[in-house]
């Protein structure tokens, strides 16, 4: 993917004086009291802010914080606690601007954070009035907030369209190169594991990935789908019955290309849903229809897991069970152990998936863990995200002019 990258134009010192905007993903969870109760992200947007401020530029960084309404702020909006975080996290104090949208005061050397721009009326919408205004504060835009890269509003596209020099920062570049080795150049078996409760919400997942990939693998709501089409009673548990369809052409557009979507040979259920209940390993050819199926069993998770270790790319979206319960998480532990001790380069993304790595501690061997969720979806889905559109159209240009 041809973009300009923030650290290159640091390194050839065009940085230095510059008014550096900076769109980071600051969208972070806070509890009652307005404390952040986990930060990834906040710590995710340092390196770029350091790297601006180390190459002399004026640095202005902002991001949305919940959904506020446009034009109506309102405390809970603020983004107070990330400056304070981000105070601690550089070592310097961050000032918090607010209705800086016609101005900002902000010298070499120094950063200031602007409030929460979803506030601002037209940022949802993208309008152009906004987006110059945007692009007007700064000499750099640097996009670095992948969490938002499949949206088009003024703060990640607009002022992309307008500032004299729009590039990638470096959270943003990463996930781009790691993107591209998964997706675009993939070392082979590339195999993808998609799981979920529903069908209908990665169907389009499915069928784009079933044209590149070697092995399917689905887990979740969705393999229980998958095993209904296949012809397995599956009980009670939760599945489509009316993407079944759906589910048949994804296994034959796999199979079309001499690959598969292994079905589960076992399986482990209970007769209800809780922490609490009882598990019960069964062949998956004799589920009861009172059982709830609720992880993948042993035998498929060895299965799976041999195949993981094998594959040279892995492509992870979704737990394979119910793994906040223990006895339902065997399945998603195997195939978690399996991806850390494969060599094949690896990505992660999705909520529950990166809460499955925090639980079994396996974040050092995936080779990278993607920030985004409805952004990482959407690249599975094989589209092109307005980010990276907007900043290949800059950068083509820029190369022509």
């Amino acid at each position: 993917m041809n973009i300009l990258r923030f650290s290159d134009l640091c390194a050839q010192g065009k940085a230095q004086g510059q008014r550096v905007f900076i769109r980071a993903d600051l969208n972070v969870p806070l509890n009652d009291a307005g404390q952040i109760t986990e930060d990834t992200r906040v710590r995710a947007s340092v390196p770029a802010i350091e790297m601006a401020l180390q190459a002399g530029a004026a640095v202005m960084v902002t991001s949305h914080l919940g959904r506020p309404t446009e034009g109506a702020f309102k405390p809970a909006d603020s983004l107070a606690p990330v400056a304070q975080r981000l105070s601690e996290l550089l070592g310097r104090e961050v000032p918090l601007i607010a209705n800086w949208v016609d101005g900002v005061e902000v010298a070499a050397g120094q950063v200031v954070l602007l409030e929460n721009c979803r506030v601002n009326v037209g940022e949802k919408k993208n309008s152009e009035e906004l987006a110059r205004k945007l692009a007007a504060l700064c000499d750099i835009f640097v996009h670095d907030a992948f969490g938002t890269a499949h949206r088009a509003e003024g703060t990640t596209y607009g002022i992309a369209q307008y500032a004299p020099i729009a590039c990638a920062g470096p959270l943003l570049s990463a996930e781009i190169d790691a993107i591209s080795k998964a997706l675009a150049n993939p070392a082979r078996p590339l195999a993808a594991i998609v799981a979920g409760s529903k069908v209908s919400t990665k169907l389009t997942i499915l069928q784009s990935l079933a044209k590149n990939v070697d092995q399917l693998i689905v887990g979740g709501g969705i393999a229980n789908t998958f095993m209904l089409a296949a012809g397995l009673n599956i009980g009670k548990s939760l599945a489509e019955p009316d993407l079944l369809d759906e589910a048949k052409a994804v296994i034959a557009a796999m199979a079309a290309r001499g690959a598969d979507v292994p079905i589960p040979t076992d399986v482990v259920t209970a007769k209800t849903f809780g922490a609490d209940a009882a598990a019960t390993v069964k062949k998956a050819t004799e589920v009861a229809d009172d059982d709830l199926i609720l992880d993948i069993g042993p035998e498929t998770a060895a299965k799976l897991a041999a195949q993981l270790k094998a594959a040279g790319t892995i492509v992870w979206n979704g737990p394979v069970g119910v793994f906040e319960f223990d006895q339902f998480a065997g399945g998603t532990k195997a195939i978690a152990e399996a991806i850390a001790q494969s060599s094949a380069f690896s990505i992660a993304g999705g909520g529950d998936t990166l809460a499955a790595i925090a639980k079994y501690g396996i974040e050092k061997e995936v080779g990278y863990i993607s920030t985004g969720g409805g952004a990482f979806l959407e690249v599975l889905e094989g589209k092109t995200l307005p980010a990276f559109e907007i900043l290949e159209k800059r950068a083509s240009a820029s190369a022509s002019a």
